[in-house]
């Protein structure tokens, strides 16, 4: 959940409770979440992991994507002068400062790193390891999930289409959106089950106890929840973005690039179902050039100009502090058990 919404407070929070806490690292500088790791430790000497994004690979032909970005741009303008701001610079970068990001992780090691968009090379998974940090590769499809354990992945996350946020395929193919762009979750954990020996997460609109129990019975090893977190006091999401989850006025969500350029599922909202069908496939381009309008659109408190990320669960989210939330999960999540035939599940396991 990067850009703010996973921060040190609720890591840390989740981690406390039983669960484990994780701290987006997506659009934070090295030295920010080399501060953030140490407010985290400061908070909880339990286990957490940390996300990182992978560099992206150039957009196209660059005078062919040059142009695509800048019509959409002139297609944005009467968005900047609405909330009296200008455009973002979309050639701020393209890899989110990932070697020095690498650099913290490797010269203080924390118990978990995920990935996001995309494998990393063998040898940062095996250099990883060797530090004693456990791999994460997130992935879409079973042939990501081969290239993973191809290239050392210690577990895979496997995101189904149901998910909030980026969708995190490898390779952003923008011929897949008229498809669907993805499995959902059951069928997708299935095929990778199948097709790598490796242990899963289970991700994708999952925000009740009982789901984690069916992705549990399908072959995953635990599940990962982040929309049902944004709302709880400790996340980092925007106070418009909380309320917008739950309420009557968003009663569906969209795969769309209008934000930043790459799949992600949001709530739908007017920004959303104007610009949506016109952006191109370009991220980080994207998120930069938009960066400036969602920024100000949340100053001007107008949540139909802000990325509403959210999956498709995103009714059921509950505004409980992360602790109880945990809780509440962890007894769903045993009821569920003790419902099924056979010997019943021992109570007091960890979430």
């Amino acid at each position: 959940m990067a850009g703010g919404g996973s921060g040190p407070e609720l890591a840390a929070a989740v981690s406390e409770a039983g669960g484990l806490g994780f701290l987006a690292a997506g659009y934070k500088t090295p030295e920010a979440l080399y501060a953030e790791i140490r407010e985290l430790r400061r908070r909880t000497g339990r286990p957490f992991g940390v996300n990182l994004f992978l560099p992206q690979p150039p957009v196209g032909p660059g005078k062919d994507a040059s142009a695509r970005i800048a019509v959409y741009a002139e297609q944005l303008a009467g968005e900047a002068e609405w909330y009296e701001t200008e455009l973002g610079d979309p050639e701020l970068g393209t890899d989110d400062g990932y070697d020095g990001k690498l650099a913290v992780l490797l010269d203080d090691p924390v118990p978990v790193v995920s990935f996001t968009f995309g494998c990393p090379d063998p040898a940062v998974l095996e250099r990883l390891a060797a530090m004693g940090t456990v791999t994460v590769v997130t992935v879409t499809s079973p042939s990501e999930a081969r290239a993973a354990h191809r290239a050392g992945a210690a577990a895979l996350c496997v995101q189904g289409v149901e998910a909030g946020g980026h969708l995190s395929v490898h390779q952003d193919d923008p011929r897949a959106d008229a498809s669907g762009a993805g499995l959902a979750l059951l069928p997708l954990l299935a095929a990778v089950a199948e097709a790598v020996p490796l242990p899963l997460v289970a991700a994708g609109g999952i925000m009740r106890g009982g789901q984690i129990a069916a992705v549990l019975a399908a072959g995953a090893s635990a599940a990962q929840l982040g929309t049902a977190f944004l709302v709880c006091p400790e996340s980092g999401a925007h106070p418009l973005h909380k309320a917008a989850l739950t309420s009557s006025l968003y009663t569906r969500t969209e795969l769309t690039r209008a934000f930043t350029g790459r799949p992600a599922r949001g709530l739908v909202n007017r920004f959303l179902r104007e610009h949506g069908p016109y952006a191109p496939a370009a991220y980080p381009h994207l998120h930069h050039l938009t960066a400036p309008l969602r920024k100000a659109a949340a100053v001007a408190g107008d949540p139909q100009g802000m990325a509403l990320w959210a999956g498709q669960g995103h009714r059921l989210a509950r505004p409980l502090p992360a602790a109880e939330l945990v809780a509440l999960l962890t007894a769903e999540l045993y009821d569920a058990r003790a419902a099924l035939p056979g010997p019943r599940p021992e109570p007091g396991g960890r979430a």
